[in-house]
C-alpha cells in the first residue's frame, strides 16, 4: 500500500515558523515556542537571534520551561480554524515539564477526517477514543454529532479535555469521561455487550493506567486490537491508529489492522502525520497513522 502525507497547515492560531538541528519553533496563538524535536536534523532556516526571540524555551534541564517573555501566561487558549463547518476546536496551552503544549497540531488532518466522516454518515454514531489525552479526537467527533466515550489513565489528561470540550462549546454534548486502563476498560464492554461505530486509539510504547496497569506496546498492542475488533459494531465507520512509538512504521500498523475490519470492506489508508513549516514549507515527520473506514 503507496502511504500518504497528511500536513498540518499554518493557520491563524498555530503554525510551525522553523525546524533544524533537533529543534522547532513554533507559535501558538500569542505566544511562540521553542522545543527540542529528534526529527529535525536538517539545519534551521532562521538565523539564531530570531529563535533566541522565542517567548519560552523548554530548558536544557529537560523538566522546565525558560521565560523569556515575562509576561507570558501559564496557560491560554487556541482554535484549530481550518477544520471545516465551524469555527473550529479550541485548545487550553500549557507548556508541561515533558515539553509538550496539550495539543498535537498534527493531528488535524485525523480530526478533518473523523468530522466529515461523521456527518456523512448520516446515522447516530457512537465512538471510542482510547488513550484520548487531552480530547482533539474527541472534540472532532462531539462537533459532528457523535456520542463519544473517551477513556485515558491520567486524571489530569482527563481534566484538561473536559475544559478543551467546555472552551469549545462541547460540554453539554454525549460524552462519557473515563478515567480507565484502555485494556481494562474494553474488556468490560465487551462482557457489557457495548459497541461501537468508531474506533480512535493513541498508543504509547509504554504507559501505566489509572491504578498503576503496566502498558507495553510490543506485548499488549495487538491484544487490544483483538478485543477491540469484539466491540465494533455491525455497521463500522472507522478505526484509527496512531503511533509515535520508534522503531514502528504505519505498514506495521496496517498489517495488524487489516484481518480485523476486511470482513467490512472499505478502504484503508496509511502514512505520516506531518508539520508544514510557515517560512521554508519544509514538512516535520511527527508520527504515523493507519485507518479504515468506510462509506
Amino acid at each position: 500500500m503507496e502511504p500518504k502525507i497528511l500536513k498540518t497547515l499554518p493557520s491563524a492560531d498555530y503554525e510551525l515558523i522553523d525546524s533544524g538541528n533537533e529543534e522547532k519553533l513554533e507559535r501558538y496563538g500569542k505566544y511562540v515556542l521553542r522545543r527540542p524535536d529528534p526529527q529535525a536534523l536538517w539545519n534551521k532556516t532562521l538565523s539564531e537571534i530570531e529563535w533566541k526571540n522565542a517567548d519560552a524555551t523548554f530548558g536544557a534541564d529537560k523538566k522546565t520551561w525558560k521565560k523569556k517573555n515575562a509576561s507570558m501566561q501559564n496557560e491560554w487558549q487556541i482554535s484549530f480554524d481550518n477544520l471545516p463547518a465551524q469555527a473550529g476546536l479550541k485548545f487550553n496551552i500549557k507548556p508541561t515539564a515533558f515539553k509538550h503544549t496539550g495539543v498535537f497540531p498534527e493531528q488535524e488532518p485525523n480530526w478533518i477526517f473523523i468530522k466529515d466522516k461523521i456527518k456523512n454518515a448520516q446515522r447516530p454514531i457512537k465512538v471510542l477514543n482510547l488513550f484520548g489525552y487531552t480530547g482533539g479526537a474527541t472534540l472532532a467527533a462531539l462537533s459532528a454529532g457523535a456520542e463519544v466515550t473517551h477513556v485515558d489513565g491520567s486524571k489530569s489528561a482527563i481534566t484538561w479535555a473536559k475544559e478543551n470540550a467546555e472552551l469549545s462549546g462541547l460540554d453539554k454534548k454525549p460524552v462519557r469521561w473515563i478515567i480507565d486502563d484502555a485494556r481494562k476498560f474494553v474488556m468490560r464492554e465487551i462482557k457489557r455487550g457495548g459497541k461501537y461505530d468508531g474506533i480512535i486509539m493513541d498508543p504509547p510504547s509504554f504507559g501505566r493506567g489509572g491504578k498503576g496497569e503496566i502498558w507495553k506496546i510490543e506485548s499488549d498492542f495487538i491484544k487490544l486490537l483483538e478485543e477491540c475488533s469484539k466491540i465494533l459494531s455491525d455497521n463500522p465507520l472507522f478505526f484509527i491508529i496512531n503511533g509515535y512509538a520508534a522503531g514502528y512504521s504505519s505498514q506495521a500498523y496496517y498489517n495488524a489492522l487489516k484481518p480485523l475490519v476486511e470482513k467490512y470492506g472499505g478502504q484503508f489508508e496509511i502514512g505520516e502525520l506531518t508539520i508544514q513549516e510557515s517560512k521554508a514549507g519544509r514538512l516535520l515527520p511527527c508520527g504515523i497513522f493507519a485507518r479504515w473506514s468506510k462509506n
